[in-house]
Parts: structure tokens; C-alpha cells; sequence
């Protein structure tokens, strides 16, 4: 073999390796995370974790005797723990509705994010847009994404409406949920788990909220929010950002409703 052959060959194995590598990450990924084509295999899993088990269904809950959301329609924006995608495609979203009597559009694509890149096709700018303008909404609750934090996107300066960070992109979706919808606007953070980058867009947003007026759920910063014991976290979260069923039921719902519910008095 000549030496421009060996050459070629070495370098086609190379690519080719590479290339199964990135197939096999994308795999691994989506069942562990339940992304896209991989949701219903990661769900053979999830169905086995206790957090998942029927008694946490939504189908199992009872509705509160009366709530101050009872009648309302909120729109969600997020990706997936907005979705549910460790807990079978039930998340906060389907047991508020449930709970308080509340209709709901749930835009939520797992692996996305608040900024725009390339096409942007999947981000949450773009997805935004693509909702009924002529809807009426009485609440507006966008997922501060994890996923910006995990794949290091530009935080961007506070009064930014670059789509192109994450700052520019929370702006952007405020002013055009007011401008369309004119409805209160909620974001909502993760609960807590190590990550520098999610801590700094945790507290710009909660910057952007006091120049905008708009209200934040912290359950990141929350110390007893969560102060829980290792047996509820194994029970409430599949992982260090998704919870199961059980721990948006448990954990999570309560402490949303209580901030939603002073939300809609006001």
C-alpha cells in the first residue's frame, strides 16, 4: 500500500471513529435524558424508578376544593423539565392544571434553549413566536433552561436583547409576551444543583425581574426549599436536574402554586 493510501485509510478510520463516538454520546444522552426519538426507550427506564410509580400520577391526584387559578390559562415555555421528560410527560404543568382547575399550552422541547443559535430554530425565542398570538393568556411561566448553563452559552449584560445570550433572550421574551399577550410574566429556575453558570443566569434574571416587574420562582437560591433528606431526593429527582413525578407533586407544585396564587391576587 502506498503512502498516500495508508494515509487516507488512517484518516477515514479516524473520522469514521469519531463519528460513531458522537452517534454513541448522542445515544447515551438521549436515554438517560429522554431526548426527541430516544423518549419512549429512556421511559422503559423511568417507569421503574419509585418517583414514577402510579400512585404519583396526575390521574390520581384530586383537585383542590378552590384555588385562585382555578379557570385560568397559562402558557409554558421551557424544554425538558417543563416537558417531564424523566417523569412520562407529566410535569408541574399538568398538575397545576389538574389541581387547580387551570387550561394550559405547554411549548416544551427537550434540549433546548433560551438563546438563538444557528437556524434557531429550536430555541425558545423562535418557539415563542410560533404560538397563537391571538390566545388569551392569564400567565406567562418560562423555564429558566439548565441547558444554556450546561452548554455554556453567553450570559450577555442585563439590559440586552441580543437572542444571542441568555440575558438578551430573557428580555426579548418579556417584552414580546407583553406586547402580545399582555399577561404577567413568571420565570421559573431549577432547584438547586451545582453549576457556576446556572447560579450567574439564576441571579441576572432575578436582576431583569426587578428593572421588568416580573416575578421569579428562586427555587435555586431556596436553602429550605432545598433542605431535603437524601431518601426525598432519591424519591423526587431522576437525576441532578429532572424530577420524577413525585417530586413535582411533592416538592415542586406546592411551591409554585403558593407564588402563583399571590401572583393572580395582584
Amino acid at each position: 500500500m502506498s503512502k498516500k493510501k495508508k494515509i487516507i485509510v488512517i484518516s477515514s478510520s479516524i473520522v469514521g471513529g469519531l463519528m460513531i463516538a458522537v452517534l454513541l454520546g448522542v445515544i447515551f444522552t438521549g436515554y438517560f435524558v429522554g431526548w426527541g426519538p430516544f423518549n419512549k426507550v429512556a421511559n422503559i427506564r423511568f417507569r421503574k424508578m419509585a418517583g414514577n410509580a402510579d400512585k404519583y400520577s396526575v390521574e390520581n391526584v384530586k383537585p383542590l376544593a378552590e384555588s385562585p387559578l382555578e379557570g385560568k390559562n397559562i402558557c409554558y415555555l421551557g424544554s425538558s423539565v417543563t416537558y417531564g421528560a424523566s417523569s412520562l410527560q407529566e410535569s408541574f404543568v399538568e398538575f397545576i392544571a389538574k389541581r387547580n382547575g387551570t387550561t394550559y399550552v405547554k411549548e416544551a422541547v427537550s434540549g433546548t434553549t433560551l438563546v438563538t443559535t444557528g437556524a434557531g430554530g429550536g430555541s425558545y425565542v423562535s418557539r415563542m413566536k410560533k404560538i397563537d398570538k391571538n390566545a388569551k393568556f392569564d400567565l406567562f411561566i418560562c423555564q429558566l433552561s439548565t441547558n444554556d448553563a450546561s452548554q455554556n452559552k453567553p450570559l450577555g449584560s442585563i439590559d440586552s436583547t441580543d437572542t444571542t445570550t441568555v440575558c438578551g433572550a430573557i428580555n426579548t421574551i418579556i417584552e414580546y409576551v407583553k406586547t402580545t399577550w399582555n399577561c404577567p410574566v413568571v420565570f421559573y429556575t431549577n432547584a438547586y444543583y451545582e453549576s457556576d453558570s446556572y447560579a450567574a443566569m439564576v441571579a441576572a434574571v432575578k436582576k431583569i425581574a426587578t428593572i421588568k416587574g416580573i416575578g421569579v420562582i428562586d427555587l435555586y437560591t431556596d436553602e429550605a426549599f432545598n433542605d431535603i433528606t437524601s431518601e426525598q431526593r432519591a424519591l423526587y429527582m431522576a437525576d441532578k436536574i429532572h424530577p420524577t413525578k413525585a417530586g413535582y407533586l411533592e416538592w415542586w407544585t406546592p411551591k409554585m402554586e403558593q407564588f402563583l396564587y399571590e401572583a393572580v391576587r395582584h
